[in-house]
């Protein structure tokens, strides 16, 4: 075969990176759109951008190498927070090591020789993952909402992502949910991401824990500045108060700013993806009370709220692959 053809035909696989607040997830993705071969790097590991470029170059190109994939990569696209599709930078994301704006896609193409990459907010990666193969497939005018590390969005309108005039459009997380509330990363205060990411029901916890000193619960068996999101939910599996709580307070607040972003762009659907979305009914339930109490009447039990039906790497990762087909 010849690989020095640029075409899809001798070229048949894109390299889809998804960078999330903890974990970098990366995978070999054919025009099918299966992934065929994934690995990941700690995104906290490396606090020296240049580092963390040839790290992820380094792991990246053993696993494109293990795959009998050289010389076949057709291009790359990247969901990062704060991923500017228009420069294919990452801008000022709160939850990410390196400060700034951040040259992503010049420094990966130079790693990799000059293979074309392309980048766009991580949220909107897994959207178009979802409408391509996941929950929101035939819909043309929805949400996706990531409950990870933040809080992302992804803004679905006439088929086609909304970017903004800045390629930055979409920053859900950062709507104020509580004014003069929590201060969150991004300088401003009362973010939707600081009381309904994992790291804000982690907080949550915390808060209630020293509030409600006299109450019994299973968390006050974690050193409190340990306690995860993954804690509260296995303490409310286990039947804990406090914590079943915590979920209750998180859906009550996520189902208010659903129904403000309903109000200004009528979606068939909202996606909820992202390993926050595994806590299931201690979310969903008062996500989706939450949700029904506060929407316009217009809109009242007919906006659905859906649970992402892909693997939680698979969506971002296959819709950063997407944008590699056209990265140029």
């Amino acid at each position: 075969m010849d690989t020095t053809s640029s075409s899809p035909a001798t070229k048949p696989y894109v390299l889809g990176i998804d960078i999330g607040g903890t974990n970098t997830v990366f995978g070999i993705v054919d025009a099918r759109g299966n992934v065929l071969a994934t690995n990941s790097i700690k995104t906290q590991s490396y606090p020296i951008f240049e580092d963390y470029i040839k790290a992820l170059h380094e792991k990246a190109s053993d696993l494109i190498k293990a795959y009998g994939a050289e010389g076949k990569i057709f291009g790359i696209g990247i969901g990062a927070p704060n991923g500017n599709y228009n420069t294919g930078e990452i801008v000022f994301a709160p939850n990410l090591p390196w400060s700034g704006n951040v040259p992503l896609a010049s420094a990966l193409s130079e790693a990799f020789g000059g293979i074309p990459v392309a980048v766009t907010n991580d949220a909107n990666a897994a959207a178009i993952g979802e409408m391509t193969y996941g929950a929101a497939r035939g819909m043309k005018d929805f949400i996706m909402i990531t409950l990870g590390t933040g809080v992302g969005g992804g803004v679905v309108i006439d088929g086609k992502m909304v970017y903004g005039t800045d390629g930055m459009a979409g920053e859900l997380g950062h709507i104020t949910s509580r004014h003069n509330g929590r201060q969150c990363g991004c300088t401003r205060r009362g973010c939707l991401e600081t009381y309904c990411s994992a790291t804000g029901v982690a907080t949550t916890a915390r808060e209630f824990l020293q509030a409600r000193a006299n109450e019994a619960s299973l968390l006050r068996n974690i050193p409190i500045e340990d306690i995860t999101s993954k804690d509260v939910y296995d303490a409310a599996v286990a039947g804990d108060k406090l914590a079943k709580d915590v979920f209750d307070f998180t859906g009550k607040i996520l189902g208010e700013a659903l129904a403000d972003f309903a109000s200004f762009t009528s979606p068939e659907a909202f996606i909820i993806f992202g390993g926050l979305a595994k806590s299931g009914e201690f979310l969903m339930r008062p996500l989706r009370e939450s949700f029904e109490a506060n929407n316009l009447p217009i809109h009242k039990n007919k906006i659905k709220i859906l649970l992402s039906e892909l693997k939680e790497s698979d969506a971002a990762v296959l819709g950063a692959s997407a944008l590699g087909w056209e990265a140029k």
